[in-house]
């Protein structure tokens, strides 16, 4: 009934079997990925005998070379991007992160940032399964990526990935991590999760070079020591309002997350202990700020200093601390249906561990670099010169890095085995000749050896730039498309329902007094539904609507016919009909027409198309269905929508636009 439109609810059961099945069904391509590759591997292995026994060899010598640093950032945050990726599955996300999380996390921002993140949240309101199945994809293939290709270009390309996606998310999701919000404070996330996603995947996109030695350690910890110097500063400035508990017996900022985060729904023992340290807080907030404040510092300084013999006490400090304020003030991020990834102490204790192991743990350089003259002679690439093992030149040396023949590569691995088998330093590269050019890079035979020589890592990381890629690609489509899925509307008032059988006739008048029937629309199809010319809650959205979808018709629109039948018994004069026109800028269409006439000849109209019109009580507003009707140019009703708008958001508008003109193209092909 008019003004009686429903809400949305988050977990919709027709939107969350949609967003299942989307899942079910990408997930069934991702899989098939794998199994075509396995079974091409195995394949061209048994086509080029030479090619075996180098990737597996390599593959262990890639492992056991890498930096434990460098390991530990590229296994932790592969692991953390697979988890953010399970939490995406959620069944409320496709109808809630964007109105729950992206668009209230930016609300406090100035109004730039706010347009930014709105952006992005129109892509996910209009196009709601696809994004949310895209989003999954994406993370799910960024963990796989980072987990299975350790070292050399796959490994580095993973990185790279990482940044792409981690920025897209701080911008879009995060709002720049509320960095130019009120408030900033590193005990609630700032300067946001994503953005140590980043910083990790830049770390790991550096080249193997750059983990040699000390150097990057320090440099890491420095830059880690800046910002919890700086956070502290943050955190004990005056007037922000982490010094008081309540302020004029309102909670404090810090009160007031604690709080919040509380009500979410979580284990009990984990609310109970949000509600105590809140109670705690409110009671105490300076010297939780003090607090703080003190740990903070202490961190940032310790981590600055680069001393091993404070580094090691400071980062057991730190990790407490993080683990604090995960449980008492972020609420370890991954309750309440709508928590996207675990916030960002995890992201932050990655990074500080990885440093300190950087640092500790760093191979030699003057150990583990080849002779320059050597690597030189040998004509091996710049990357090999700095590895610190045989084996490592046998990876980099792959043809799965597209930089070197399998003949060259099997030799290469076959003598760093044999080397390392006896304990022997590795001799001299053997001259290795790069392909060049495109066309013979892309020769079959080419491709055969390529694939033949790669190890089982490098495998598993082209399977996880397919599966990213099944996400990127519809993420792409919903963040470029105009029109929203007819999901919304479905979700709302259920699938069109088919129908076949001869329209009633109708004689009425339109808003310009001509004399309008059925008969006379013979040969076009016909949009028809039902509006008061008073109502100022449904029917001017039902109108805009009918707007929209003449503009998805394009051309087409010349072959259909708007038309609109009043559906007041009062107030069914033409000028009420123009004057509804010229407020909803309906005039203007060419093929819309709204008609009317005495109220004996519109309640028979309503009631040969069902429709039910009266006066509500206290006579405050016309009750009536919401229904559009497709009519096929010989006159025959095909197809009923119920047109409940329900919110009248902009994606649910454009959803029952996109409905209507479907139905409406699918009547001018089937006529």
């Amino acid at each position: 009934m008019s003004g009686m439109g429903s809400t949305l609810q988050l977990t919709n059961p027709t939107v969350v079997a949609a967003f299942h099945s989307a899942l079910i069904h990408q997930g069934i391509i991702a899989l098939l990925i794998y199994f075509l590759l396995a079974m091409l591997w195995v394949s061209v292995r048994e086509w080029v005998p030479a090619s075996r026994g180098s990737a597996g060899a390599a593959a262990a010598g890639a492992l056991a070379a890498e930096p434990r640093g460098r390991r530990l950032i590229r296994i932790g945050f592969g692991l953390l991007w697979i988890l953010d990726g399970l939490l995406q599955a959620q069944a409320a996300m496709p109808l809630g992160l964007a109105t729950n999380v992206t668009e209230p996390a930016a609300a406090s921002s100035p109004a730039w940032v706010q347009h930014l993140v709105d952006f992005a949240a129109k892509g996910w309101t209009y196009q709601p399964v696809n994004a949310a199945a895209a989003a999954v994809w994406i993370q799910v293939g960024i963990g796989i990526w980072l987990l299975t290709a350790a070292r050399g270009r796959w490994s580095r390309l993973g990185g790279l990935a990482s940044v792409g996606w981690g920025l897209v998310v701080w911008i879009f999701g995060e709002a720049f991590g509320g960095i130019f919000a009120p408030g900033l404070s590193w005990l609630f996330g700032a300067p946001g999760a994503a953005l140590f996603y980043c910083l990790a995947g830049a770390l790991i996109a550096l080249p193997d070079r750059a983990w040699l030695g000390k150097r990057l350690g320090r440099r890491v910890l420095a830059v880690m020591g800046l910002f919890f110097t700086g956070m502290a500063v943050l955190q004990a400035w005056p007037g922000r309002g982490f010094w008081q508990g309540t302020v004029g017996k309102q909670p404090g900022d810090l009160t007031s997350m604690v709080q919040g985060m509380a009500q979410s729904s979580q284990p009990g023992f984990l609310a109970a202990w949000a509600r105590g340290f809140g109670s705690f807080t409110a009671a105490h907030g300076a010297i939780v700020n003090l607090v703080a404040v003190i740990a903070l510092a202490v961190t940032g300084l310790a981590l600055l200093s680069g001393q091993r013999r404070v580094l090691r006490p400071a980062l057991a400090g730190m990790l407490v601390l993080c683990a604090a304020d995960w449980m008492l003030v972020q609420d370890m991020g991954i309750f309440g249906g709508l928590g996207t990834d675990p916030n960002s102490m995890i992201p932050v204790a990655l990074i500080a561990v990885g440093g300190y192991l950087a640092l500790a743990y760093a191979p030699a350089p003057a150990e583990a670099a080849v002779p320059a003259p050597a690597a030189e002679q040998a004509g091996a690439p710049a990357d090999l010169a700095v590895l610190a093992t045989p084996a490592d030149l046998a990876v980099l040396a792959t043809p799965a890095d597209l930089a070197v023949p399998a003949a060259a590569t099997e030799q290469a691995a076959a003598a760093a085995g044999t080397a390392a088998a006896a304990g022997a330093p590795a001799g001299p590269v053997q001259p290795v000749q790069r392909v060049h050019g495109w066309r013979e890079r892309l020769r079959p035979g080419r491709l055969a050896q390529v694939l033949g020589t790669a190890s089982p890592r490098t495998l598993g990381a082209v399977g996880a730039l397919g599966i990213a890629i099944i996400g990127v690609v519809p993420m792409a489509a919903a963040s470029a498309s105009t029109t929203a899925s007819p999901i919304i509307a479905q979700a709302l008032d259920g699938s069109s329902a088919p129908l076949d059988f001869r329209a009633p006739a109708f004689q009425l008048t339109n808003e310009h007094g001509r004399p309008v029937s059925l008969a006379s629309l013979r040969g076009k199809v016909v949009l028809l539904t039902f509006l008061d010319p008073v109502c100022t809650s449904d029917c001017p959205i039902i109108a805009q609507e009918f707007r929209q979808a003449d503009q998805l018709l394009g051309a087409q629109a010349r072959n259909v016919d708007l038309v609109a039948v009043v559906a007041n018994p009062v107030y069914n004069q033409v000028v009420y009909t123009q004057a509804f026109d010229r407020q909803e800028h309906m005039a203007s269409l060419p093929n819309w027409q709204y008609l009317t006439g005495s109220t004996a000849r519109l309640k028979k109209v309503w009631q040969q198309y069902g429709i039910a019109a009266q006066i509500l009580p206290a006579g405050g507003m016309i009750g009536h269905s919401d229904i559009a009707y497709v009519i096929d140019r010989s006159g025959r009703t095909r197809t009923e929508l119920n047109f409940d708008p329900g919110p009248g958001s902009a994606s649910s508008e454009a959803s029952f636009a996109g409905e209507l003109s479907t139905a409406a193209q699918q009547s001018l092909a089937s006529s």
